[in-house]
């Protein structure tokens, strides 16, 4: 009987070692090996197709040169979802593993759930090992849809899809399930929870994640049958599990939002059939998650026309141009230690903006408390809304609104200076989408840049002086 083999492995990058090391030569992270088992007929049933000895008469491959090699479009699974769609590149390719990781909470279940029970056009097997049976009927009965304004019939629409439900946490169970029902399309939740008898270790262990992350993607490589895992986020905002465990699979989308707004944000942190810079926009509503195909007309409050410490920025995420509405407020420190505070925009960014306001403006801001929002929930890490947040500081600051159907992109130096910004024709093509009047751009951004074509008046600016005069007068 063959022994078992002990290893240690760095929860961080996946790096192996025959035993342990305080810091990890591969990343640098420090005690992040963990031991764990692994049997020999495991080793050898998830890596077998990779190492296996080959026998007498047995065909082996050979290199094949590159120009021989038949290539052509990947065949898609339509998911019957625009964004969702979107974000994985056109579709879910057959055999491709897919790990979908969010906070708790956050909807990730609800997604999944509601674009396989509109799939009745494929056979799908969704194995929940989190919730019973009747907690995901619950669900279903809530994600029922609308046509024009009034509910189908329920029962009718659970009986058309092709979802069938099972609770099982034994991915020897599952795979027993798989050979009975043959789905087409297999939706593991959650990855945590799931355990293989091979490995001695409690689930959500490294070497249960591991061990059946790999059974699972030699099951997809070996079938076709493309598989979804749901991942959870740990308090450091990674997902949980081993670091090799989104080398492991083909696509890592990310589920964002605030569980106390409307919006969620759908990611593509890795894509081997896609790009990555896609971007999905959901909202949270009582039935479900309803797309966003506009999320410009969203993002932006209708009342605001008089009001200070208001500024309309043109942000780009991934590769979709919006509208977001930056919101400032600036007043006397009342304890003597000025505040800083920042939602949805990086608070070390804010006080180098500060900083360039009070050394290159001249304003005195050093005494006040500052407080920035982004409207909406949303977390932006495009650096073109430089030039909102501080015209949002500005205006607050003297108590002055900016002029209504005003609107801006533009990145800010730590010299004043406003810095060019990528797809400004993106972004000025979406301000006059919704019709807004003026706005203001790079002056680096104007060359080769066709202004006569755009419906909307375009004000180029090379410092931040020339942009606030063009605001405020």
């Amino acid at each position: 009987m063959a022994k078992d083999k002990t290893v240690y492995v760095c929860s961080n990058c996946g790096q192996e070692s025959p035993k342990w090391i305080g810091r990890c030569p591969s990343c640098g992270e420090w005690n992040t090996f963990k031991e764990f088992t692994v049997r020999r007929e495991t080793v050898a049933t998830v890596t077998g197709a990779f190492h296996r000895t080959p026998q007498a008469g047995q065909s082996q491959s050979r290199p094949v040169p590159v120009g021989q090699i038949e290539s052509g479009e990947e065949q898609r699974m339509d998911m019957h979802d625009g964004e969702l769609n979107r974000v994985l590149g056109g579709g879910l390719v057959p055999g491709s593993l897919v790990l979908l990781g969010g906070e708790p909470g956050i909807g990730k279940s609800t997604l999944v759930l509601q674009t396989v029970l509109r799939m009745t056009d494929k056979r799908v097997l969704y194995v929940s090992a989190e919730e019973s049976a009747r907690q995901l009927k619950l669900r279903a009965d809530r994600l029922v849809p609308r046509r024009d304004g009034q509910p189908v019939d329920r029962d009718r629409f659970l009986a058309a899809s092709g979802c069938m439900v099972v609770c099982e946490t034994s991915l020897e169970q599952i795979f027993a399930h798989v050979r009975n029902e043959q789905p087409q399309l297999l939706v593991i939740d959650s990855i945590q929870t799931i355990m293989t008898e091979t490995v001695d270790s409690s689930p959500g262990s490294l070497s249960q994640v591991r061990e059946c992350a790999a059974m699972l993607l030699k099951f997809a490589k070996e079938s076709g049958v493309p598989v979804i895992l749901i991942g959870h986020i740990n308090k450091e905002g990674t997902l949980a599990g081993p670091k090799v465990l989104e080398h492991i699979v083909d696509a890592v989308l990310q589920f964002e939002g605030d569980q106390h707004y409307l919006y969620r944000i759908l990611r593509s942190i890795k894509n081997r059939f896609g790009s990555t810079a896609e971007l999905g926009i959901y909202e949270m509503r009582q039935d479900g998650l309803r797309q966003v195909s506009n999320p410009s007309e969203l993002l932006l409050s209708e009342e605001h026309e008089g009001l200070s410490g208001v500024a309309i920025s043109s942000a780009i995420e991934g590769v979709r141009p919006f509208l977001i509405e930056t919101q400032a407020l600036v007043s006397t420190a009342a304890y003597g230690t000025p505040q800083r505070s920042a939602t949805g925009f990086d608070l070390r960014r804010l006080n180098m903006l500060l900083a360039v306001l009070e050394k290159r403006v001249g304003f005195k801001l050093a005494q006040k408390d500052v407080f920035l929002n982004i409207a909406g929930g949303l977390r932006v890490t495009d650096p073109a809304i430089d030039l909102s947040v501080i015209a949002a500081v500005l205006s607050s600051n003297v108590d002055t609104g900016i002029e209504n159907g005003v609107c801006m992109a533009g990145e800010v130096g730590l010299s004043g200076e406003i810095r060019p910004v990528i797809r400004i024709e993106q972004r000025v093509a979406e301000a006059a989408k919704l019709g807004f009047r003026r706005m203001l751009i790079p002056r680096y951004n104007l060359q080769g840049f066709d202004a006569s074509k755009q419906k909307i008046e375009l004000v180029p600016v090379r410092k931040v002086e020339e942009a606030l005069r063009a605001l405020f007068g």
